[in-house]
């Protein structure tokens, strides 16, 4: 398992799964083979698999170890959930996600904080367990950090992912709301990026001059490092999830700083920079 460093932050990938997920003209509104096709030379086959055609997609999380606090950020999909918009995620059973996070050397007692981009169900699967019938959180001394108007959202919409990922967190009084631009240290910070969802954010780490940010599904997939105006359809807000992705491309471009995505395919980790083709392109680390 590779780890990576920010100054004196150590960072590891955890990844549950990594695999043809969705055709790109299931998504996106826009696309069509006209606009794909020119890119598939170099698409194909990291980020879309030439035999189905779909964009692969990992689901992964991130581990920090600083010198005060050892955080996740997101928790994937988790086992034995009862979300059915992916077939696939329905009631899984396979825990690999932990075991590659055992793999690290961290326990589940180990974890101070979980940060949480957003309440999608790939984002916050693990955030809880099933014990004895219940919904449990899975790490029992962290403090859960949910950005307030991501909650707020997701607690009038209250569906499955909500009752099951989130709210037995904040049953068990191990939930903190705060703001979209909550600052945990010197070294994590957040940055509010609406969009896909209600209250989307970002999280920033910073160490010794080195930074890095963690951008959750401000992107899906390369091709909107081609055409940043293509959103996925199931977005909350369209217009305001491309601001804000055109924002983080345009701050982050031909800069130093480390970028770790949610769902760009291995290694997910890189830097944007300037493309003059096609406006941006991201080097893999």
């Amino acid at each position: 398992m590779q780890t990576r460093h920010i100054g004196d932050i150590t960072i590891n990938r955890v990844l549950e799964i990594e695999e043809p997920f969705i055709s790109p003209f299931e998504i996106f509104d826009d696309a069509t083979p006209e606009f794909i096709d020119p890119h598939r030379h170099w698409l194909e086959p990291k980020a879309l698999d030439p035999q189905t055609g779909k964009m692969i997609l990992p689901v992964q999380s991130y581990l920090l170890r600083t010198r005060r606090h050892t955080i996740l950020i997101d928790t994937c999909i988790g086992c034995r959930k009862s979300y059915d918009g992916v077939p696939e995620w329905k009631d899984r059973r396979d825990d690999a996600w932990l075991r590659n996070l055992t793999a690290t050397g961290v326990a589940l007692r180990d974890i101070d904080y979980v940060f949480c981009t957003h309440m999608h169900v790939d984002h916050c699967g693990w955030n809880t367990q099933l014990q004895d019938g219940r919904w449990v959180p899975t790490f029992p001394n962290a403090r859960y950090i949910f950005a307030r108007d991501e909650y707020a959202f997701f607690e009038t919409q209250n569906n499955a992912v909500f009752r099951e990922n989130v709210l037995p967190v904040m049953e068990a009084g191990q939930a903190v709301l705060v703001d979209s631009d909550y600052q945990l240290d010197d070294n994590i910070w957040l940055t509010p990026t609406p969009g896909h969802t209600a209250g989307h954010v970002a999280v920033n780490i910073g160490s010794q001059g080195h930074t890095a940010i963690m951008i959750g599904d401000m992107l899906h997939t390369p091709l909107q490092l081609i055409y940043p105006d293509w959103t996925p359809n199931f977005d909350f807000d369209l217009p305001l999830a491309i601001a804000s992705r055109r924002k983080f491309l345009d701050t982050c471009c031909d800069t130093n700083t480390l970028v770790l995505t949610a769902h760009l395919p291995s290694p997910s980790v890189g830097h944007v920079v300037f493309h003059p083709k096609r406006e941006f392109d991201f080097n893999y680390l």
